[in-house]
């Protein structure tokens, strides 16, 4: 077998496989490691099935705005049928049809833990505890994502609490579910477990909001809905202790205020961390970043790493942690290593996002926050998303917000939010805006068709004065 490669890539999620493939478009000599399934993360335990669950509920409730549909949604959810698309979904968590993928591209799969051995070389350890050595002559890129991170709550760890792996792949809906945690992950699940059929659903963030990285009237609204549906919001609350009573028994969680919460399950979704603990960054004078998120440049070279041979994209390198953003940075790496003259663009305040929560929070750039913050002079401007005729076609109660954060001196979109129920597609066109850097003068002359949300854009551009 071949162990010298041009380029190794450690990681098979999303970012490792656009690195893998567009080094072996441009014609270099590929192998990819991967411990797990080919396809990572977001395939078997994140974007892919949270959404197929989020999907029955949003269906339903997207009928019931409709006067006539709303007649017709007369039972509950098929909650063995929805675990059952979950399940074909993700390939019934088996990576066949991603692996032809590898080789349809002539990229060789080494199954195995990859760490670094020193400069260029990678060993690869089989389950079965069999070594592989591999070499690169160009790159070795690292594309190892994160894991759940679990804060130090006492008893926490102990009562074996649910995951993001564990939350989309159960098989068993549970009565009452305690969410720890207010962000995308959180607020997604909370709100799709609640839709499938759980009796009970509390969500606990510390911090006073929901979605606290977006605008505030974006969590806000979120509350509102969840509250409107049954879904207990607790803010600004800390957990201080957990505990499940007997083997099978519930679990009571505490709060700082003394206040115990007792669920079925406990979902924790608090943030993530890097998987570059068990890497051998001590192999190639790393030391200092492992566990760590790996510090790269613009070309996505591993800050430290002496020669220009070491790169990191996805999650790994902490940069923006979503499956796109991974999947961007791995086709501008792979053009790096083919010598291409590019750089990272977006990652420096394009960075696009969608909560899948209904109302959904899709937003682009930066609020108005941190607009503010980097000292840019900027004015906000706003409008209703169900105040176009557009969003009355849909039906009865549609609402949001959209909003966009201008940059007064060079009138350009900086930031844009748009909060309602399935307003994701109007994301791209606020991201075009941005990252072309397109006046609000030039943006004038696009015309949005009528009847439909996106001509929401108008009424914005109006509000700004044009």
């Amino acid at each position: 077998m071949n162990d010298e490669f041009d380029v190794i890539v450690i990681g098979g999620g999303p970012a490792g496989e656009n690195v893998a493939g567009r080094c072996a478009d441009g014609g270099l000599e590929v192998a990819l490691v991967e411990r797990e399934l080919v396809g990572g993360e977001c395939s078997y335990w994140g974007c892919i099935p949270s959404k197929t669950l989020i999907r029955p509920g949003d269906a339903l409730a997207a009928a019931r705005r409709v006067p006539g549909a709303a007649e017709a949604v007369t039972g509950r959810i098929d909650v063995a049928a929805a675990f059952a698309q979950r399940d074909y979904m993700v390939s019934d968590w088996t990576d066949t049809g991603q692996a032809r993928w590898l080789e349809s591209k002539s990229i060789a799969l080494v199954r195995g833990r990859g760490r670094l051995a020193g400069d260029h070389v990678v060993d690869a350890e089989a389950d079965d505890g069999s070594m592989r050595t591999l070499r690169a002559r160009k790159a070795v890129v690292l594309a190892t994502g994160t894991g759940p991170a679990i804060p130090p709550i006492d008893g926490l760890r102990d009562l074996a609490p649910w995951d993001n792996r564990v939350v989309t792949s159960t098989k068993e809906l549970p009565g009452r579910l305690l969410v720890l945690g207010g962000g995308a992950i959180g607020a997604e699940m909370a709100q799709a477990f609640r839709r499938l059929g759980c009796e009970d659903v509390t969500i606990v963030e510390a911090l006073d909001r929901l979605l606290a990285n977006e605008e505030p009237f974006a969590g806000e609204q979120v509350r509102a809905a969840f509250e409107t549906e049954g879904i207990s919001v607790v803010v600004g609350a800390r957990m201080t202790a957990a505990r499940r009573d007997g083997a099978d028994g519930p679990v009571v969680a505490t709060l700082e205020d003394g206040r115990e919460l007792t669920a079925d399950e406990i979902l924790v979704a608090v943030g993530r961390r890097p998987n570059t603990g068990d890497l051998g960054l001590d192999r190639v004078g790393l030391a200092d970043k492992s566990g760590r998120y790996l510090d790269v440049d613009d070309q996505l070279r591993v800050k430290g790493a002496e020669g220009d041979w070491l790169y990191a994209v996805g999650d790994c390198n902490g940069r923006a942690l979503l499956t796109h953003m991974g999947k961007y940075q791995g086709r501008l790496c792979g053009d790096v290593v083919l010598g291409k003259d590019v750089a990272d663009v977006a990652d420096h305040g394009i960075v696009p996002r969608v909560t899948f929560t209904d109302p959904q929070v899709c937003a682009v750039g930066l609020t108005e926050q941190q607009a503010r913050d980097q000292g840019l002079d900027v004015r906000t401007v706003a409008y209703g998303t169900g105040d176009v005729p557009g969003a009355y076609t849909l039906g009865t109660g549609v609402s949001g917000t959209s909003q966009l954060v201008v940059d007064g001196r060079r009138r350009v979109i900086v930031g844009a939010t748009f909060t309602g129920p399935g307003v994701q597609e109007l994301l791209h066109s606020a991201t075009i805006a941005i990252a072309g850097a397109v006046t609000l003068d030039e943006l004038w002359h696009a015309v949005p068709a009528f009847p439909t949300v996106s001509e929401v854009w108008l009424h914005l551009l109006e509000a700004y004065g044009l």
